[in-house]
């Protein structure tokens, strides 16, 4: 056995490891302290994600690693008075756990929602290889008792009240399944029995259910219609796929309301929206363009006035309204929902 060194007197002892820096929410101004109390509580607005250092000033004081952001920012992005939602996009690539899920909801306050992407275990219909390239057919896809036991019920049991919307988001479907009128119907009739088939209450919970395209060719009437007989709600998925918001908004109209009806359309369910990219651009594209994601590069003043628009008319319906933003939708997702705040409240 290796005889140990022997220790001097003037040898000092290693310091001790340095206190991991807490995340403090920044001052966001009075404007914005003034923009928070005028903004009903139904409406919620937040950023898909919170673990961006480059939010800096925008959201938190000081400098922090991305890591430590995702470990510890959530509960002073939820002290902002603007943003009172956040999506969870991770769930995306693989589910979570309820313990996960009670973790984040026990650092935000009650009024404070979660927009849940369910995983593409249930709504890709490809195996994905490198960069996303198809590799085999899904076997799980649009499979409710996977979709049940592996999201929907650690979600609610997890968030508790605190769950918001709960996102399908189908990725771009093969063509053979949407390209013709044949297939897209057939294609929408299993999604109404998958639909149909999730469940209507876990505990003391009513699950909001929303559906998001990545395929244009299936906002149809007919695809509406379904949600609109399932009981789920159509989100409006502002991407360079999918069309312009006010045509996508228009969907939402035919869905809720009567073309007899006028200027006078109430919403008959929540507004959802998920504005992910800026339109003409690919994610990284955008990603160059925005980073470190602290300003707006290219506002989109159309889109931010139909959001607004389609917030108001929830509002008068006495509807809630979820908005997550994307980084990559106008440069900074924090500032976009600043903006689309004070368009709403003025």
């Amino acid at each position: 056995m290796p005889e140990s060194r022997p220790t001097s007197l003037f040898d000092e002892p290693a310091p001790p490891p340095a206190p991991r820096a807490a995340v403090h929410a920044v001052d966001p101004g009075e404007e914005c302290q003034r923009i928070g109390r005028l903004l009903p509580a139904s409406v919620h607005l937040g950023t898909s994600s919170w673990s961006f250092p480059g939010w800096r000033g925008l959201v938190w004081a000081g400098e922090h690693t991305e890591a430590v952001l995702a470990r510890q920012g959530l509960a002073a992005y939820a002290a902002h008075p603007v943003l009172r939602a956040v999506g969870i996009d991770r769930s995306f690539y693989a589910p979570l756990a309820s313990a996960e899920f009670a973790r984040y909801a026990a650092q935000v306050p009650e009024s404070f929602r979660f927009v849940v992407k369910a995983p593409a275990r249930v709504t890709d219909a490809l195996i994905r290889g490198e960069r996303g390239a198809p590799a085999a057919p899904n076997p799980h896809f649009l499979d409710a008792q996977s979709a049940a036991e592996h999201f929907v019920a650690p979600t609610l049991e997890g968030l508790g009240a605190k769950a918001g919307p709960l996102v399908f988001q189908l990725s771009p479907l093969p063509a053979e399944m949407s390209r013709t009128p044949e297939a897209a119907h057939a294609f929408i009739d299993r999604l109404a029995v998958f639909l149909d088939a999730l469940p209507r209450q876990v505990g003391e919970l009513t699950p909001l259910y929303a559906v998001e395209l990545r395929n244009p060719e299936l906002l149809t009437r007919r695809f509406v219609r379904m949600l609109r007989d399932c009981g789920v709600r159509l989100c409006l998925g502002l991407h360079a796929r999918m069309p312009e918001a006010a045509r996508q908004s228009a969907a939402l109209r035919a869905m809720d309301g009567d073309p007899e009806e006028g200027d006078d359309w109430r919403m008959k369910g929540p507004l959802v929206v998920r504005w992910s990219l800026h339109a003409g651009l690919r994610y990284e594209q955008a990603r160059s363009r925005y980073a470190p994601f602290d300003r707006l590069i290219d506002p989109d003043i159309p889109t931010r006035g139909t959001l607004a628009h389609l917030v108001h008319v929830a509002i008068k319906s006495g509807q809630a309204s979820y908005v997550i933003a994307n980084n990559k939708a106008e440069g900074s997702a924090p500032l976009s929902m600043i903006e689309l705040a004070r368009a709403v409240v003025r």
